[in-house]
Parts: C-alpha cells; structure tokens; sequence
C-alpha cells in the first residue's frame, strides 16, 4: 500500500509528464517559485512540451537526464554552479560539449548573456550562402557581404568577390571574439566553459 502511495502521489507531481517534483513545495517565503523551480519547469517545457517544440523545433530531440528529471537533484546542482545567483545568466546546455542536445549535470553551465547570445543562433535565417554571408543588392550587386552579430547588433565586416572569400573573414572574426569574450569572462565563468571558448571554431 506504502508503495502504491508513493507511486500516486509522484504520479501528481509529474511536470511534462517526465519531471518528478520530489521536494514538493518549490517556492519562496513569499510564495513565489524559486529560481531552481523556475529553471526546472522551463527546460523540461522545451524539451517536452508539444507547443513549445512546435515554437521553438530547434529543440525538437533534446532531452532531460534522468538526474535532473528529479527536481530536487536539480536543486542541489543549482546549488554548486558558478554563476548560478548571479542576474542576468543562463542555463546553457552545448558550451561545453558542441551539438549537445541532453541536459545534465556534466553538460549544463551558467554563463552571462553576452556570452549566452554570442552563441545563440535561433532565428538565423538560413541562405544559399555561407553562415554570415548574404549577396549585397543594388549598385554593386554581384559582391557578397560578411557580417557578424556583435552586442546584439549586426557588424559589416565587408564585401568580397566570392562567398567563400567573405566566409573566411566571418570565420576569422567569429572565432578571435570567441577568444576575446573568454579572456574577458575568465575567471567568473566555470572553467569548462572557459576551456571550451577557447578551442571553438566555426
């Protein structure tokens, strides 16, 4: 019966159907969710929410560890992450192993904004191009333009005769910013990401 019990009311607590609410009140003093809650709930949404996927299909194939389908587990990892209560940081899942599409303990870290966007591709528009590349229009159509996101705004790093000539200036570019937002993060950031900023390509 004890068994059965258990099983009931884990059943209740399920979030997206996989996440199993163990510590059962998941909220402030004042009564609104914690930051470990919150965080919680939004990455098993992504992962398992048929609304979210058809929003964001970028995340169509990830996936939740078995350990951080526990939210208390979660929790205590929170708990051991540098940069965790820092504002204004995210949780990122493939810094530190590329293409990484499972959050886990041993893939996820917290990182600043600026180097949250940096790696941020979702809503790129896909061309016929290389990635940062476009074909100007109009009085010198023909040339193709190499351009880069930097804070947040698009940076026009010139025009060349070939795509792949204009490809080879953004990749350049690309990566030395890489390099230069570890360099300038270093020490705050957890050293995995660090590591891995540092040997990033395009």
């Amino acid at each position: 019966e004890m068994a059965f019990l258990f099983f009931e009311i884990t059943k209740m607590n399920l979030v997206q159907g996989v996440g199993i609410n163990d510590k059962i009140y998941p909220t402030n003093t004042d009564g609104k969710f914690t930051a470990e809650y919150q965080l919680w709930k939004g990455m098993l949404k992504r992962c398992y929410s048929i609304s979210a996927l058809a929003h964001r299909p970028n995340y169509i194939g990830c996936s939740v560890s078995d350990n951080f389908k526990s939210y208390s587990y979660f929790y205590e990892w929170c708990q051991t992450q540098v940069g965790f209560n820092n504002d204004g940081w995210c949780m990122d899942k493939d810094i530190i192993t590329r293409g990484n599409k499972i959050y886990g303990e041993n893939t996820c870290s917290f990182v600043p904004q600026e180097i949250n966007t940096f790696f941020n591709t979702y809503g790129a528009v896909i061309t016929d191009y290389p990635l940062g590349v476009h074909l100007v229009k109009g009085k010198v159509k023909g040339k193709y333009a190499a351009n880069c996101r930097l804070n947040g705004k698009r940076k026009y790093l010139g025009s060349f005769d070939h795509p792949q000539e204009a490809y080879a200036v953004y990749k350049q570019f690309k990566e030395k910013l890489c390099k230069e937002l570890a360099k300038k993060w270093y020490g705050q950031i957890d050293h995995r990401v660090y590591d891995a900023m540092m040997v990033w390509t395009v």
